[in-house]
């Protein structure tokens, strides 16, 4: 089940950059569904329904599509990081120059650049998601600095202490337990979001994309 929502992750995971960007003239069939991002804890989980209770405190019916995928993120260390590692990190600029990020996902080595590139991104105001090459990672005084590489451009982000760094899971039903916190990215639909994959934390992780 792992492998299966890999690719489905990394969609999810890049899809708001099609907002981000400037858009070109498209037909109607053409257009696809808005993408939105459900970060919160499981109410309640039954078949094809999943209630979450968001982080702004909303109450939210997820669909869970036909052929939907589940993987679980576990927790990893920031010595974890390697040059040529495939990672996704979510961060804010800094007063001084550079990112800082908020949070690190560590890809499998068979999803290495997928989904390359760096996107504006919802986990705070101003953030952007990075998806790119580890080139090298430092140790400084108050955590690292990883130089990142896409599509030939260079990117420095410092990974304060605290950052929450993260790898994929696998995961099954059974992990989808009230109080489990999740990651949804998902279709706007007029029913409520419509999901094709969903990320849980396992053991009191949280996913932090």
């Amino acid at each position: 089940m792992i492998n299966n929502i890999l690719p489905a992750l990394v969609l999810g995971l890049t899809t708001i950059a099609s907002t981000a960007l400037p858009a070109a003239p498209v037909h109607a069939e053409d257009q696809k569904p808005e993408q939105v991002h459900v970060r919160g804890s499981i109410v309640t989980y039954s078949g094809s329904a999943l209630k979450v209770k968001t982080r702004e405190g909303q109450t939210v019916d997820v669909t869970l599509a036909d052929g939907w995928k589940l993987a679980s993120v576990a927790n990893a260390a920031v010595t974890d990081i390697k040059p040529g590692d495939f990672v996704g990190i979510a961060s804010l600029p800094n007063a001084g120059g550079g990112d800082g990020a908020l949070e690190v996902l560590i890809f499998p080595p068979a999803m290495k650049g997928a989904g390359e590139g760096s996107y504006g991104w919802d986990l705070k105001p101003n953030s952007s998601m990075t998806n790119a090459t580890v080139a090298d990672a430092v140790k400084g005084v108050d955590g690292r600095t990883v130089t990142v590489s896409y599509h030939g451009k260079e990117k420095k982000i410092a990974i304060p202490d605290g950052t929450p760094v993260v790898t994929i899971a696998p995961a099954t039903n059974d992990d989808l337990v009230p109080g489990a916190a999740v990651f949804i990215p998902a279709e706007k639909a007029a029913s409520g979001p419509l999901a094709h994959q969903v990320l849980v934390g396992k053991n009191g992780v949280v996913p932090p994309m």
